[in-house]
Formats: C-alpha cells, structure tokens, sequence
C-alpha cells in the first residue's frame, strides 16, 4: 500500500466514466412477451430512450435520437408510455416526446414514424400529459381505442394558471389539430389527479387526487367512478383519505376489490376496500401486510409511480422497507411475505407484472439499477436489462455502512457513510480524511444505499462522503418525515451537522476539511449550512432555493408553490420567518468557498435567485464561482454538463483542503 495524502489518490474513476452511469432504467411495463422501459443516454443530449426487450432476449432503442420519452406533468413529469400488445403488426406504443410535450402513437414494427394524437397549445406553457394507459372503445363505431391520461392544460401564461384533469384521447388521431376531440372524463375539483386504473370488469375507474396546499404525502383522496357504457365517468365520489393520511397507490384486484397503500396507521402499508361497500370498511393494515412498521410506498414526487403489483394469482409483489428496500411476495390471505433472495438494496417506485413474473429496477451497494425479473413460481430471478458492467475494478469502490446518529434532543439521524477507499493506497498516519456531507433534494426524499459512480468519484481519491437522511426524509415513517414540518431550514441543518460534527468527533473526518452539497432542496440545505453554520470549509450549491419569500410569491411552477405552507409555516402568517431563514437573508453570514451551479432552463428553482444571491454577496471578498448551463433544467442530464460540474466541485474541494490535484481542470474562484 502506498501512502499519499487524502484526496490526492489517482482513481481510474473519472468525471466522464461518472456522467455516463448517471440516471437509471424507469417506468418498466410488460407488453406481451416483451419487457420495455425508459433509460438515461447522457451523451445523446440527455433524453430519455424506450428500450424494449423482445421474448428472444434482444434488447435495443425502440425509438432513435432525438425522440426523448419524458413528460412535463407537474414539471416532474410521470410515466411517459404506455403499450399493448395486438393481433397483427406487433405492439402499439403511445409516449409523451420532451420537446413538444405532445403525445405520440408508434408502431415499432411497422414502416412509420410515430406520429402526434395531441395538439400543441399556444396558451402558457400548453398542454401536456402523464401516466396514460391504452383502453379500447365500446362502440361499433369502428374507432381504434383510446388513451386514458392526466392532462395538464395551461389556461394563462404564469406558472400556476393551469388545470389538471383526466381524459381520454382518440388513438385515431383526430385530436392532433383539434383540442376539442379530447374528452374530459374527470371535472377539475382537484388541482392534482393520478391516471385512472380501470377494474377488470371495465366498470369502474379510480385515481389520487389532491390540493393545494397540501402535497401527496400531506394527504390525498381516493376518487372513484362508475363507467358508463358511452365510455364516460359517472357518480364520481371520494372513497378513502382524510386530513392525515396519504394514500401513494391504488390498484383493483380481480374480486372487484381495490388494493391501496395509505400511511394512516403512521406508515405508508396495504389496505383493501370494496368499492360498493359501507363506509369505514377498510380492513386494518394488520389484515394486509402485518403492521411490520415499513414503508410499502413512498412520495409521489412523479405521476404513476408503482410500489406493488398484484399478480393474477391473487398474491401481491411489493417494494417495502426502512430505510433500504426489498422485493417481496406477498400472500394477502395470510400476511406471509417471502422476499426475494439478492444482494439489492433499493428498488425504484416502478413494477410490472407479466404472468407469474414480475419486473422491477433494483440496485445494490456494488451494482447500479439494474432490470430484475422474478418468477414468482420458483424464485428465481434474473437481470434482463441494464446490465451492471464494472467499468474499473471493483476494489475502487467503498463499502458504504448505514449508521444511525444521535442529533439535538437525542433525535435519530440515519445515514449513509461512505469512507475514503482506494485499493493501493492509504493515508498518512495520523492524517484525517476530507468528507463532503451530502444533503437530498425533496427534501421529501431520500437517498438510498446503492452504487453511485460520482460518489466514487471521491471515495476513490480519498474524500469520504455521507449522505444524510435528515429529519424529514422517506423511509422511516410518517413521524420521521413530519419533523420537518415548520422547520426547513433547522431540522435539516442541523441533522446534517450533527453527523458532520460526529464523524470529526469519532475521528474518520477532519473537522477542518468538512463540505456540503446539494441539488434542488438540498442546494437550500447547502446554503443555509453554510450562511447559518461554521461546520463547513466550504460547499457546492446545486440548482438551489435561496429565497423563500420569491419561492412562495410567483418564482415556481405550480405543483411545489404551496409546499413551503408547511415546510415553513403559512406565509401570510409568519413572513418574517421566509426572511430569517432565506440564504437570500443572510450572506452576511457566509464566508467560506462555494461552487453554485444553474441550470438555465430550471422552472422548479429559476436562475434570478442564483443571480440575487450574487448580486448581495457583491463586495464580500467570498471566493466563488458561479456555472449556468445552457440546456439544462432543473437536475442535469447532458454528459458534458455533468462532467464540467463534477470536475468544478473536485477542484473546489482540492483548493480548499489543500490538495495538489494536476490532473483536474482548475476552477477559477472569483472574489
């Protein structure tokens, strides 16, 4: 073993090896004997491929450059595609394309391109859909089906002159130059709805649907709807949901049944209820999956997202957990759950069923997400897409190690530490390592414990990483992810310092070469660490929220413009409280490096609180660096951008810590 100081390891692992294994393999369905799901292509531009796997085990892009599989609903778009399989001329796909946000039918074996079913609206940022589901109609007219959907449709040109509602859209095209052939089959009480699952039987129709200000995870309404034989909704009702209580998916089993995950017991579990019958028959979560105490959902943070699936058989396959995630069978008569034997720990929120197999995206702490099948007849599972290769040796990457830590007032802090590991080289004795504490988006989220190469990026020069599942975070709870109420800006710094401050303490990190960083919620995070803390030698501030009063008043899209109610507090009530908090308040307080990185296109976090922020920090002598990307919205996707960024924050750490790195393109920091 060679001794080098920390952070100055060589590493195979590069910026460019890192952006080419970002994002991961979504929206996995079943259309026949073929297996098709969306996958990242980072040098493409960043779109989003189909990808279908035949029954001969082939797998190739269904749709070429420049079609991008990727929908604008609620601006974190939602399940983008949908398939059936026919008779002749091989499957039908219907996809939202990124660009124009209209939907698109496509015959893959046939000599077409695809071709538009949805106009394009000059009225604010127009019209657009998620979550759709092909359906045929009962008529004799001869019409060849159509598209259950969500639509988004703008109505005036701010961010939140919109309505969202559920329509059906003629696959014969007729709508494609006429928004009047689009039939609404939902009225528009709810700001925010679900697609319709349809019951077996093809009488009935259910769907999420909630409102400002509350978010999914606040709580949620189950609607449900008789379907009458024109193919319309009728006698639409709510059927479960209350105040608190959030009800994250629905599905109809074969009994007429409707199986639903809801966290009214304090955890997001399976309950049942029969549509016809009384109210308040739900059947205890006990009765489902045995009140374990996991989480057998999670945020609808994107439209359609799916935790479990119930097979024909009537057993149910389900995502759950705390904290890590597994794949299960679940026996929904006898509360037996068997899980599937593998090295995964975390399965993404999408499943497909298929027969006696079922379909996920999984990864573990030595794969990224991978394409898992499972026949449920014998266990056995096999990878069928997105094959994890390693593209270095294996022994770069560190074994991370989940930890619990204590915060103020004894409160729990869970983590992942991932510790600075190289195969060949060590660091000097006595010499403590440099660590980056990494803080979620959301902050509604999580970070799970998997394989991520730009983690690695790290590690494997000898700068540790933790990332911290703040009060606040899924996966632990209804009462975990509540801590955050009111308190944005407290609980989440002050848990991200605390296991900072820890790790110093034990003597894995150096208290002197501490950072933070983040994206999106956890940009805010990020700043408010370091114009609020002096844990921090410096940190990297990604497409961030700095300005809470300018968030709350106009400078978002619509689906997160109430979230600060009660991540904050209401507004008209306590405004004083936007502005104690806000980055935007207090840079006065900020005097260590930093790296702020902007998308250009970013609705979510718009760039002009970027620009704010600099423009108070003028004349304070903080060395910085600013980076707007041209093309990129709110999370990066395109190789180059995410390359520049990657090697900018290396080079932020490097000159802070004073690490000699000469083969990383230096950052020029500005005063």
């Amino acid at each position: 073993m060679a001794t080098a100081p920390y952070g100055s390891w060589p590493s195979p692992i590069d910026a460019a090896l890192a952006a080419s294994h970002d994002g991961r393999p979504e929206y996995v369905d079943a259309i026949g004997d073929e297996v098709w799901w969306t996958e990242p292509r980072p040098a493409e531009g960043g779109r989003r491929a189909l990808v279908r796997r035949r029954a001969d085990g082939t797998t190739a892009s269904a749709l070429p450059a420049p079609w991008n599989a990727r929908s604008r609903v609620i601006e974190y778009g939602g399940q983008p595609w949908a398939g059936a399989e026919r008779s002749e001329g091989g499957p039908l796909i219907v996809f939202v394309h990124f660009d124009d946000q209209r939907l698109y039918a496509y015959e893959p074996d046939g000599p077409r391109d695809p071709w538009p079913l949805t106009p394009v609206s000059a009225v604010g940022d127009g019209l657009r859909w998620a979550d759709p589901q092909l359906r045929p109609v009962r008529t004799e007219s001869g019409a060849q089906g159509e598209v259950l959907c969500v639509m988004e449709e703008f109505t005036g040109e701010a961010p939140t002159d919109v309505r969202r509602v559920i329509v059906a859209v003629p696959l014969d095209g007729s709508a494609a130059e006429d928004r009047g052939a689009v039939r609404e089959l939902s009225d528009d009480r709810h700001r925010f709805v679900t697609g319709p699952k349809i019951s077996h039987d093809g009488r009935r129709a259910a769907w999420i649907a909630w409102d400002h200000p509350q978010m999914p995870w606040d709580r949620t309404v189950v609607m449900v709807a008789d379907i009458t034989e024109a193919d319309t909704f009728t006698g639409v009702h709510p059927l479960v949901g209350d105040t608190d209580e959030s009800v994250c998916q629905v599905e109809w089993d074969h009994d007429g049944s409707l199986v639903f995950v809801s966290d009214v017991s304090g955890w997001w579990e399976l309950q049942r209820i029969r549509p016809d019958a009384p109210a308040g028959s739900v059947v205890p979560s006990s009765g489902i999956c045995g009140g374990r105490s996991e989480e057998f959902g999670g945020p609808l943070w994107r439209i359609g997202l799916r935790w479990f699936r119930v097979l024909d058989n009537g057993l149910i396959a389900v995502i759950h957990g705390t904290g890590t995630t597994r794949l299960g069978v679940l026996d929904p008569e006898t509360g037996e759950l068997a899980d599937v034997a593998g090295p995964w720990t975390a399965w993404a929120g999408t499943l497909a069923v298929r027969g006696t197999r079922v379909i996920g995206v999984a990864a573990s702490t030595h794969t990224t997400y991978e394409v898992v099948e499972l026949d449920t007849s014998d266990g056995h599972t096999r990878i069928i897409g997105a094959h994890h290769q390693d593209a270095v040796d294996p022994a770069y990457y560190s074994q991370p190690r989940e930890r619990t830590f204590t915060g103020p007032g004894g409160r729990e802090i869970h983590a992942h530490v991932h510790p600075p590991h190289h195969p060949d080289h060590i660091g000097p004795e006595g010499e403590k390592a440099p660590y980056v504490i990494w803080a979620h988006g959301g902050p509604t989220g999580q970070s799970p414990l998997v394989l991520d190469l730009e983690i690695a990026y790290f590690t494997s020069r000898g700068i540790g990483v933790a990332e911290v599942n703040y009060g606040g975070s899924t996966g632990y709870g209804r009462a975990y992810r509540e801590r955050l109420r009111e308190q944005w800006g407290v609980v989440d710094v002050e848990d991200c310092a605390a296991v900072a401050e820890a790790l110093a303490a034990e003597g894995a990190a150096d208290p002197d070469r501490l950072a933070v960083r983040g994206g999106s919620a956890g940009g805010w995070t990020a700043a408010a660490s370091l114009t609020g803390t002096d844990v921090y030698a410096c940190g990297t501030i990604q497409y961030p929220i700095l300005d809470l009063a300018g968030w709350a008043t106009g400078e978002t899209h619509d689906f997160e413009s109430q979230y600060l109610e009660s991540l904050v507090g209401p507004f008209a009530e306590v405004p004083e409280r936007y502005d104690e908090r806000s980055p935007m308040h207090r840079t006065e307080g900020l005097t260590v490096p930093f790296l702020l990185l902007q998308g250009l296109d970013d609705v979510i976090c718009p760039p002009v609180q970027c620009e704010r922020f600099l423009a108070r920090l003028a004349g304070r002598a903080v060395p910085h660096a600013y980076l707007a990307f041209e093309g990129e919205s709110h999370g990066f996707r395109r190789a180059d951008t995410l390359i520049r960024a990657l090697e900018a924050e290396l080079s932020l750490y490097a000159q802070t810590f004073g690490i000699d790195l000469p083969d990383v393109p230096r950052l020029e920091l500005t005063k």
